[in-house]
């Protein structure tokens, strides 16, 4: 018998039978977990199972290798923080799709949940937008794709950094890059610098390469489409530029 508790966020949901949901949660301690929830679809229980919810659960199985078996409590009901503004509810959608496309089943993912629970902690502060990107860059390191900063490519220096190169995904100088700055990347300088503050047209930047990279090195690899809520996010961005 395998039991434990934890806590986390809800990232997919969908109806078994009747009554039943199986659902995947992204928790603290244990990596991302999928469980079967019995009864839960009830008109009392209508506002726990929603994405983005944080919930503690207990998880129990027979064998190591059996489905979960969870019971669930709502810990803070986030979903209602993304329902009023369409950009909210495509940044909520297309995180839960890309963490549950990525992140592999039982694997701590500590470090990373604490990108995850700042991106819900800070959803109503003007700056959200920049969290969320955060999110996005550190998906590229986790995944062992992350780009090379440090230094320019192609001429080793390390100042005036400013774009970043699609092909390696290294730094390449003003003065270099200067030729080739239409097929370039922005330099992301505010993630470098860890700074919180950024413009929408930086944040925005960062979203075109981190998608960039993700689809070719990650989805594209294994066969899997690039989520259109992603997509769909950064247009809306681009809307308020």
């Amino acid at each position: 018998m395998v039991s434990f508790s934890d806590e986390g966020y809800i990232i997919k949901q969908r109806r078994h039978g009747e009554r039943g949901l199986i659902l995947t949660v992204l928790t603290k301690n244990n990596g991302k977990l999928t469980g079967y929830v019995k009864n839960a679809v009830n008109k009392k229980n209508l506002g726990i199972y929603q994405l983005g919810n944080s919930i503690s659960l207990n998880a129990y199985s027979r064998l190591e290798e059996n489905m979960y078996s969870f019971h669930v409590d709502l810990l803070a009901a986030n979903a209602v923080n993304f329902m009023t503004s369409p950009e909210k509810l495509a940044a909520l959608t297309s995180l839960c799709e890309l963490c549950n496309d990525c992140l592999p089943e039982k694997e701590n993912t500590e470090s990373f949940f604490n990108l995850i629970d700042n991106f819900f902690k800070q959803i109503n502060e003007d700056n959200w937008r920049t969290y969320y990107s955060y999110f996005e860059f550190y998906l590229l390191e986790y995944l062992g794709i992350g780009l090379d900063l440090s230094e320019c490519s192609a001429t080793g220096r390390r100042d005036h950094l400013l774009y970043v190169s699609p092909r390696t995904g290294k730094a390449v100088s003003a003065e270099a890059g200067e030729p080739y700055r239409n097929r370039l990347f922005a330099y992301p300088k505010y993630i470098v610098e860890k700074n919180y503050h950024p413009s929408l047209r930086e944040v925005s930047d960062l979203l075109k390469m981190t998608e960039f990279f993700l689809n070719k090195n990650f989805f594209q690899l294994h066969g899997l489409k690039f989520p259109e809520n992603r997509v769909n996010l950064r247009d809306n961005l681009i809307k308020n530029l």
